[in-house]
């Protein structure tokens, strides 16, 4: 564990994690971690949908330069690993308490919020007519949405799929995708979820047992009669391709 001198020092800022290593990457997202569980522990919050976000958060501020690149964020809770690395690291203590840092994104609080958001499916058609907005202008930024705890569902969020496939630029969605909302989530949508899921389940096994029989006795005869199976088994379990279907 962080030691707690540690975890309250200063956080790096965004441009600084392009410089990190990957362990050095490790160690940060286990001081965020450690943040957010005291802080919620002590002032309340969102706990779950946040340790859920750290390492993604940290890959999206790696990437791109929010700066001037285009994050938003459905479900707003999600943001508390992005608070702690845009400048509110330090105060992130004082989450949900008067004058403090908000549970929400706020354009009050760090020009890397850009809309005071809670849970409405409003950020993938939010994120769209940014983009077309930034597309007609011939700005080069880029556009990321962040999506999470069953907000896909959403009509704006169907809506603003639809709408995304009009665009001719860079667009990124980023489906946190952790099958529960407040109880299981319902509908065939989610359904679909539920067999992405486990297709991914079937492509993680077979590349785990893939690897085990190189190193056995007569391993690979048994993986190249494996794979006159694959076909067979993917298309028993394969999911349809809403996502694909809609150009994502």
């Amino acid at each position: 564990m962080t030691e707690p001198n540690d975890i309250t020092s200063q956080f790096p800022c965004p441009d600084d994690l392009r410089a990190m290593s990957l362990t050095e990457l490790q160690a940060l997202a286990e001081r965020v971690r450690t943040m957010i569980v005291r802080t919620v522990s002590s002032n309340g919050g969102h706990l779950a949908s946040n340790l859920g976000t750290i390492e993604m958060t940290i890959a999206l501020h790696r990437v791109f330069d929010f700066s001037k690149d285009r994050l938003l964020w459905d479900v707003g809770h999600q943001c508390y690993a992005h608070k702690i690395l845009t400048g509110r690291g330090e105060r992130f203590d004082t989450l949900r308490r008067e004058g403090g840092v908000g549970g929400f994104p706020s354009p009050d609080e760090s020009e890397y919020d850009l809309f005071h958001t809670g849970h409405a499916g409003t950020a993938i058609s939010t994120a769209t007519g940014l983009a077309q907005a930034d597309q007609m202008l011939g700005r080069d930024n880029r556009t990321v949405a962040m999506v999470g705890d069953a907000s896909i569902v959403n009509g704006m969020s169907l809506e603003g799929l639809n709408n995304a496939s009009l665009l001719k630029r860079q667009f990124l969605v980023v489906l946190n995708d952790n099958s529960m909302a407040i109880d299981k989530s319902r509908g065939a949508l989610a359904e679909a979820m539920d067999k992405l899921r486990l297709t991914h389940t079937y492509h993680d096994i077979k590349t785990s047992t893939e690897k085990f029989l190189r190193h056995i006795p007569l391993g690979s005869n048994i993986s190249d009669a494996l794979k006159h199976l694959r076909s067979g088994i993917k298309s028993t379990l394969h999911t349809p391709r809403v996502f694909e279907t809609l150009g994502f």
